[in-house]
């Protein structure tokens, strides 16, 4: 997990960055090369504009010309469209969920004429809005592994009403969705109220493909969530990073995955943030091109080109800000520095936006290195020095991550100590005891553990202890050891959390951490300006 590379030769790799990794690749794995107008012709199908009721398509942005992500060769349906079903349909939101979201998905094969239809009712879908292709070409980077072409349609929908069911279906030339004998594969999704209401999101990272991550997600589903955050390291396609030969990059691993995650993607919006094993250095300078491919997410951060994984969004009384926290890691420095400084400075403007709006109560604030964890990775000294100052400013008030694969949460830390101690079922106020992090790394990859003797400590399992035996990452790469007091809650085992958000003259947020088989093992809730210390 120390470097996020495939095909790259260990004494390289280790003095490479992502945009060096990223020449070497292109150029040992060159194609024939186009001319750019040949690319935007061949590789993409422009998204329209569609009128009927303010519902709108945004023309697409992305380009053969914005990253070299994109396959040059023609998109021509090869098989008939009637063979071919869509499958791995997501959602996510536009920068504003009462009025945009966004509706992607893929296909095995080339077809012709992508589209999506709309409508506030299942069996009248009369909007056809037409979708932009996003092709991506992964050459054979091992011997062991096929070259891969992989086809992701992505549609805008602008102009929504808030607080409203819409139903919506896939399709393309030879399978349209509305057809009767196809009813099945229609899905729905509601946009954000117009007015702040009680409401659920869920949260996790490290999830990959595994029973144990379809079982998170049927979990999930069984929330009924407004959207789900998900902190990065999504389908682990780069399996290992390790910089070596015996590395590989399986992108036909994001098949699986869209496909797994379907379920509850189709309906629950499912935002996402980058982590280590994110970077895919075949793909643009650093490493995110595949994931502009394959996701169409809010495009208010800095730079949402070259940092997709960065943005922001209101839902309800809750502000949401996605880190990329690569930016910054002390551990894996493989994208340090990526941003100039530009990620940091735009959080620094958000957070003061969102604490200065009116109708926000809380922010929650999601990224995939731990700031504060005591599990494998431990902490990372880079996401502390770059962000803890600005969150402490801000007065934030929970932050998700995910990296260690596990469910860990602190007390209330405020300076770097414990600022109060929150034990199972205690409330916080974070105007006066400071911030709790949680890490939720248990979505679906192979578990971690804790340091020797010490032992899980939850719901109903409550082993406190004093202090813990820990370290973090230092601007040198090196772990420096600590001893902790703020670990509170420990849970070697699948989990995720959801987070029950109330409005009203005292809003509040109520944290659980669900596991695998549906078991409570964790429960705190949030409460600004909620008076003197008990």
């Amino acid at each position: 997990m120390d470097t996020p590379n495939v095909g790259i030769p260990e004494q390289l790799a280790q003095r490479m960055s992502m945009a060096e990794q990223h020449e070497y690749l292109r150029a040992k794995h060159a194609r024939p090369k186009v001319s750019r107008r040949g690319a935007l012709v061949g590789g993409l199908v422009t998204a329209g504009a569609a009128g009927g009721g303010g519902l709108l398509i945004g023309t697409g942005t992305a380009s053969a010309g914005s990253s070299p992500t994109l396959a040059a060769g023609a998109a021509t349906a090869k098989v008939d469209g009637s063979l071919v079903a869509p499958f791995g349909r997501h959602l996510a939101f536009g920068a504003d969920p009462k009025t945009q979201m966004r509706i992607s998905w893929q296909v095995p094969f080339a077809v012709k004429k992508p589209y999506v239809r709309v409508g506030t009712t299942p069996w009248e879908l009369s909007r056809k809005l037409e979708a932009e292709v996003r092709s991506l070409h992964t050459p054979a980077l091992s011997k062991k592994l096929p070259e891969v072409e992989q086809y992701y349609l992505h549609a805008a929908l602008d102009g929504l009403k808030p607080g409203t069911t819409y139903f919506y279906g896939v399709g393309h030339e030879g399978f349209d969705p509305a057809a009767p004998e196809r009813m099945a594969t229609i899905g729905s999704f509601r946009t954000a109220p117009a007015r702040p209401e009680k409401f659920v999101f869920t949260a996790f990272g490290d999830q990959g493909v595994s029973y144990d991550a379809l079982a998170n997600d049927q979990l999930i589903l069984g929330q009924n969530p407004s959207f789900h955050l998900h902190a990065g390291d999504i389908c682990y396609a780069d399996s290992s990073g390790q910089g070596k030969e015996s590395d590989t990059y399986d992108a036909r691993v994001w098949d699986q995955f869209l496909a797994q995650t379907e379920s509850v993607a189709k309906s629950v919006p499912w935002m996402v943030t980058t982590g280590n094993h994110d970077m895919e250095a075949w793909y643009s300078p650093n490493g995110y091109g595949g994931q502009s491919a394959r996701w169409s997410l809010p495009e208010n951060g800095f730079d949402a080109k070259n940092a997709p994984g960065v943005y922001s969004f209101a839902y309800g009384n809750v502000g949401v800000v996605a880190l990329d926290a690569n930016d910054v890691s002390y551990e894996i420095p493989a994208n340090k520095g990526y941003t100039d400084g530009k990620q940091t400075a735009w959080l620094d403007k958000r957070l003061r936006e969102l604490r200065a709006d009116k109708d926000i109560d809380f922010i929650v604030v999601f990224f995939h290195h731990c700031m504060y964890s005591t599990s494998t990775h431990a902490s990372d000294g880079g996401v502390r020095d770059a962000w803890l100052e600005l969150f402490t400013k801000h007065q934030v008030d929970l932050v998700v991550n995910g990296h260690n694969h596990v469910y860990e949460r602190t007390d209330a830390v405020k300076n770097g100590e414990v600022g109060k101690p929150v034990p199972v079922g205690a409330t916080t106020d974070p105007t006066r005891d400071g911030i709790v992090y949680v890490t939720a790394g248990g979505a679906g990859k192979e578990l971690y553990g804790f340091g020797p003797g010490v032992k899980d400590s939850y719901e109903g399992h409550v082993n406190d202890r004093d202090s813990i035996v820990s370290f973090h990452w230092t601007k040198s790469r090196l772990p420096d050891p600590d001893t902790v007091e703020w670990s509170r809650v420990r849970y070697t085992g699948f989990s995720f959390l959801a987070v029950e958000v109330e409005t009203g003259a005292k809003p509040r947020m109520k944290v659980s951490a669900l596991a695998e088989s549906g078991e409570r093992v964790d429960y705190f809730e949030v409460v600004r300006g909620s008076g003197p210390a008990q």
